[in-house]
């Protein structure tokens, strides 16, 4: 006979996991559908149904330290094929928003970002900032025409921006490290350079994407997205290393190289956005499971990349009042996005990353590999 084993449910994790958008969970009755439909799953796994049935039971420490969850790519299949209608990559979602809340640093940023009564207080804190800069920042001389750093000085905004770049990879430092130490304790190695080369790759292709069926047509929404945000990311930070150090200065020329590279980025990204947008808009049963989790990062984004092309066309008309206040909201609504970045969807690109690039380490490792591990990969 078996031995027996103990089950304490964690009862808040269950309604955490349900009232973010696994509302469904309890209508699993573990007819294995989900794995035999799922294209990560292979024919010795139990993805997703192990993990549906760990959630119904309230095993948070267990879902915590499962690279499965984030392997899962959303694709929706198990939920399309569900005949119980339980939405498995729903009830799996809420379980990365979870985690994320778990693993944040700190945690109590991690949980004001996850509120949605919490909205406007997360956008008070970046206005106030702006305004203050905006009226009582020290300033050179105005130039004749209007430039945003006659309201907005670039050393202010520089040391700003890149004080905020250390807090938050500070915060996405120690979130990984808790979540490492879960994936361990759970069964998982440690992060092996080949394994991290590979996870890299995969990521940056999104090939997994490619296996899902309902939702095939979002691996081209992520890519524009992904690739479009790293190319901005790159541009703000070597212009603002370029400015600090004297070799540049704002505004570059329109026939800029550099200038056009970020210009082209930002209709990438855009396009992106609005691909992912409309998909969930598009979609009845998409757009019903949506969740101020989703929402939040991909509105927020869109507005950054339409605020930045909306102000820099405002300046080039020399519309100064508007121009001034479309690139205050800009300002706002980036600090926000990178501010709040390890505690929102954002945050899905490290998690994810660490997730396979350990999993690949432990299968690859010689000797056995836990049981935690082996059924949870996809």
């Amino acid at each position: 006979m078996a031995d027996a084993v103990l089950v304490q449910p964690d009862t808040s994790f269950i309604k955490d996991v349900m009232a973010s958008g696994g509302g469904d969970l309890k209508k699993c009755f573990q007819c294995g559908t989900c794995t035999a439909v799922c294209a990560l799953a292979a024919d010795d796994q139990t993805f997703p149904r192990r993990q549906m049935i760990a959630a119904q039971w309230g095993q948070k420490d267990r879902l915590m330290g499962d690279p499965a969850i984030w392997l899962c790519h959303d694709c929706g299949d198990c939920t399309a094929q569900c005949p119980r209608g339980a939405r498995p990559s729903d009830v799996c979602g809420a379980i990365r928003r979870a985690a994320i809340k778990h693993f944040a640093f700190p945690a109590a940023l991690g949980s004001l970002v996850a509120n949605p009564k919490a909205l406007v207080l997360l956008f008070v804190l970046p206005a106030l900032i702006f305004l203050a800069i905006a009226f009582w920042a020290p300033r050179g001389a105005a130039t004749p025409e209007a430039e945003f750093a006659n309201v907005f000085p670039i050393p202010v905004l520089e040391a700003l921006f890149f004080a905020v770049s250390g807090f938050v990879l500070l915060a996405f430092a120690v979130g990984m490290a808790r979540f490492a130490k879960a994936l361990r304790a759970g069964g998982g190695g440690g992060l092996v350079a080949a394994a991290l080369v590979a996870a890299v790759v995969e990521i940056a292709t999104h090939r997994r994407f490619a296996q899902c069926g309902a939702q095939r047509q979002r691996r081209l929404g992520h890519l524009l997205t992904l690739y479009g945000f790293l190319g901005l990311a790159f541009m703000g930070t070597a212009v603002g290393m370029g400015t600090m150090l004297g070799v540049m200065r704002t505004p570059l020329a329109l026939t800029n190289p550099l200038k056009l590279f970020a210009n082209a980025c930002a209709a990438v990204i855009l396009a992106g956005v609005l691909l992912l947008l409309a998909e969930r808009l598009m979609d009845p049963a998409k757009r019903a499971a949506g969740t101020y989790f989703d929402w939040f990062f991909l509105v927020v984004l869109a507005a950054v990349v339409a605020t930045g092309i909306g102000s820099e066309l405002l300046r080039l008309a020399q519309a100064a009042v508007v121009m001034y206040v479309v690139y205050f909201i800009h300002l706002v609504l980036i600090f926000a996005l990178f501010l709040y970045a390890p505690y929102s969807k954002f945050a899905h690109l490290a998690y994810r990353t660490v997730a396979m690039a350990i999993t690949h380490s432990t299968f690859r490792s010689p000797g056995p590999t836990s049981p935690v591990v082996t059924n949870a990969e996809c």
